[in-house]
């Protein structure tokens, strides 16, 4: 088949930015023909990566993969007029300079996230009736609120019931709706998309980046003890990641064999580092936002990751990407999670507390510690086989693939 993908996200922009980009190359590994269209690359920084100098389009062929890339205002602070210029503005230069590289598609696979995508959508099934299979790897409107971009009353609940007739409208003329959680499954079944479009279809995870037959000894470089379990948090520093737990359970157990390193940057970075000072938490280090072969080595040495989300609605159906990433490099995951996510960690073997039970997840940590990295080590391995079973690379693509077929064969008399 001949591929359109169409996707604000896309390589060489790191972390989940990076999952359409394998997606392209594992299609045209099976043989389509791919063709991508999707931004000039400024993600997580803001700024335009090295290599690019942003025009109205560019095209250039990447691991086999035919890319358009269109204008874009790149930002990713905290504004959310910049946010909401981010996410309009590749949706309006895909519109315009964009479609031009799906001509002929037989099928596209549509990157639901942010749902301003719906704009270059409606245009190439009005013009074209491409079969459409949406993808929906964050629920909105449902993300945009609970990131604080507005409330419930006033103007925010006209923005709410415009969001949501946006993207019920993206549901209706999609041929298959894809969601990455059960959850959000069921809420898409609730809002009234039909179960004959819906289906499952979790994330992957980077495989080559993530992939490592044990924790590595040489830990020298992070000045961790050879006798303490390393237990570490690689993402954004946000409101969202219940992180405020993590450092005041980390000081209460810091006469335990355990050190915790925290690598990234975001809005709650400050306060973090504050808060780690004032708890007394000797026993944690902020490493700061890491490049890619940065983190691959702290990856590598380290024992067990923590996973957080704050207690609220959404975070019962979200689906961090990094769980799989840490379920592909066979590390036990310690959690304040509920619902999916904490459904996922259980079965692998983890620790899950409840979100903001500071005393519990104090206390599953000393548990942790106590233990020993052999036993953190053995429970690894069996995140390792939950994620070969349900969520690896290949399936992912498998599953994709399968959807494409379904939307083309459903338009077939």
């Amino acid at each position: 088949m001949r591929i359109g993908m169409l996707t604000q996200w896309y390589d060489p922009e790191p972390g989940p930015a990076s999952l359409p980009g394998a997606l392209a190359r594992g299609l045209v590994a099976r043989g389509h023909e791919v063709r991508v269209v999707t931004g000039f690359p400024n993600y997580p920084t803001g700024e335009i990566a090295d290599g690019y100098t942003q025009s109205r389009r560019m095209d250039e062929v990447l691991d086999g993969v035919h890319v358009r890339r269109v204008a874009v205002y790149a930002s990713h602070d905290g504004s959310t007029v910049k946010r909401m210029a981010n996410y309009g503005s590749f949706a309006g230069s895909a519109y315009a300079s964009g479609l031009g590289a799906l001509r002929g598609v037989d099928a596209l696979w549509v990157n639901y996230s942010p749902v301003t995508i719906g704009l270059p959508m409606f245009a190439q099934l009005r013009r074209h009736g491409t079969p459409t299979v949406v993808h929906a790897l964050d629920l909105w409107p449902d993300t945009l609120f609970a990131s604080g971009f507005a409330d419930g009353a006033g103007p925010g609940r006209f923005i709410h019931a415009s969001l949501d007739r946006w993207t019920n409208r993206m549901y209706r003329k999609a041929d298959k709706v894809a969601y990455i959680s059960p959850g959000v499954g069921e809420v898409l079944a609730r809002r009234g998309v039909p179960t004959s479009k819906l289906a499952y279809a979790p994330m992957w995870a980077d495989e080559a980046a993530f992939q490592f037959s044990k924790p590595s000894d040489d830990r020298s470089s992070f000045e961790v003890p050879d006798d303490h379990t390393l237990l570490v948090y690689a993402g954004t520093l946000g409101s969202a990641q219940d992180l405020s737990s993590l450092v005041r359970a980390v000081a209460q157990v810091r006469d335990s064999p355990l050190t915790c390193l925290i690598a990234g940057s975001g809005t709650e970075e400050e306060g973090l580092r504050t808060l780690a000072k004032g708890e007394g938490a000797t026993n944690l280090r902020f490493l700061g936002r890491l490049g890619r072969s940065e983190m691959r080595h702290l990856m590598a040495a380290s024992d067990v990751h923590f996973v957080g989300l704050n207690s609220h609605p959404l975070a019962k159906i979200t689906m961090p990407s990094k769980i799989q990433s840490i379920l592909a490099s066979g590390r036990a995951i310690v959690g304040t999670l509920e619902g999916d996510a904490a459904d996922v960690v259980r079965a692998a073997g983890g620790w899950t507390v409840a979100p903001g039970d500071v005393a519990a997840l104090a206390n599953v940590l000393r548990e942790v510690a106590d233990a020993g990295r052999d036993d953190v080590i053995r429970r690894g391995a069996a995140f390792r086989r939950v994620y070969d079973k349900q969520f690896s690379y290949s399936l992912g693509v498998s599953r994709v693939e399968a959807l494409l077929e379904d939307a083309v064969a459903g338009r077939c008399p």
